[in-house]
This record gives C-alpha cells, sequence and structure tokens, in this order.
C-alpha cells in the first residue's frame, strides 16, 4: 500500500534521524523501491536488497546500500531493530536538522528515479 501525501520515513530524535525502513530480500539488485504505509500510517522507506534474509547478510547488506546512498560512514548507521523482520528501524547518527533535510532532499530524488 502507498504512503499517504506528504507521509516521512524519517523521524527526528536527540542522537540523529530513525528511517523506518521495509526490505523486500532476494532482488535482482539493491535500489530504492518508493514509499509504503505501515499499519499505524507511517511511511517505510521500501528497499530491495540482492542478499537472502540469512546470517544477517541482507542486513549488512542494507546498512552498505544506505550508506553508499546517503554517503555517510557505515559507523554512523546502526540497525535498532527489526534484524529478522522485513520492518527495519534504522539510525543515522549526526546532528539532527541537517541530516533531515539532507534525507529529504536525497528521498526527492531517489522517488524521482525509483520505478512506478
Amino acid at each position: 500500500m502507498p504512503a499517504a501525501p506528504g507521509a516521512s520515513p524519517f523521524l527526528l530524535e536527540a542522537r540523529g534521524v530513525r528511517v523506518l525502513v521495509r526490505v523486500s530480500p532476494k532482488s535482482a539488485r539493491a535500489r530504492v523501491l518508493g514509499l509504503g504505509e505501515r499499519p499505524d500510517g507511517r511511511a517505510d522507506l521500501k528497499i530491495a536488497l540482492g542478499s537472502a534474509p540469512e546470517g544477517g547478510r541482507a542486513n549488512a547488506e542494507l546498512i552498505e546500500f544506505l550508506a553508499k546512498e546517503w554517503r555517510v560512514p557505515r559507523r554512523r548507521l546502526a540497525l535498532l531493530s527489526g534484524a529478522s523482520d522485513r520492518r527495519k528501524v534504522v539510525l543515522v547518527e549526526g546532528e539532527a536538522a541537517a541530516l533531515l533535510e539532507r534525507l529529504e532532499r536525497w528521498l526527492a530524488e531517489a522517488l524521482a528515479k525509483s520505478p512506478p
């Protein structure tokens, strides 16, 4: 289900920005699929991953993919929850307001490039 207009997967917190993610493992390649809606109405950033969800490989690929996409060191990304679930919460550590602005710009560009 698509996310409501204006919904964002990004949540400000003291240490940085939390990102709500839903992964689709075993895809042809890692890529942004768009936004989806959680049962509580919040938005998920939908990401396809090439790895299978075995032995933490998909989680490692997710962190690697997001670090590359967002041009941040991997050490600034942490998987807060969802290690064995499709729905995950990732923390991007840093100055929250500046990070949020940067991530929102990235999201607009990524959604413009993502498949319909």
